[in-house]
């Protein structure tokens, strides 16, 4: 088993290298780069309440997308 101390310092290092290849992935078009932001957020959301905030808010808007989607598809249907 893994020490905590050991554990979280992975997790941040895992965390935000996520993150960092999520960035590069903004501007390579090969790489989808929201799915390692939204993977590095949450692997740090144990760990930070910013994080865990900005997760949260990502969640909301997706559900919220999906719910509008789901909406027009449908009313294109009828």
């Amino acid at each position: 088993m893994i020490p905590s101390r050991a554990r979280k310092i992975a997790d941040w290092v895992i965390g935000l290298s996520l993150i960092a290849l999520g960035v590069v992935g903004g501007f390579v078009p090969i790489l989808q780069g929201w799915v390692f932001v939204a993977a590095g957020l949450a692997v740090l959301s144990s760990h930070s309440r910013v994080a865990r905030g900005i997760l949260d808010r990502l969640r909301r808007l997706e559900r919220g997308l999906r719910e509008r989607l789901r909406r027009w598809r449908d009313g294109r249907r009828r």
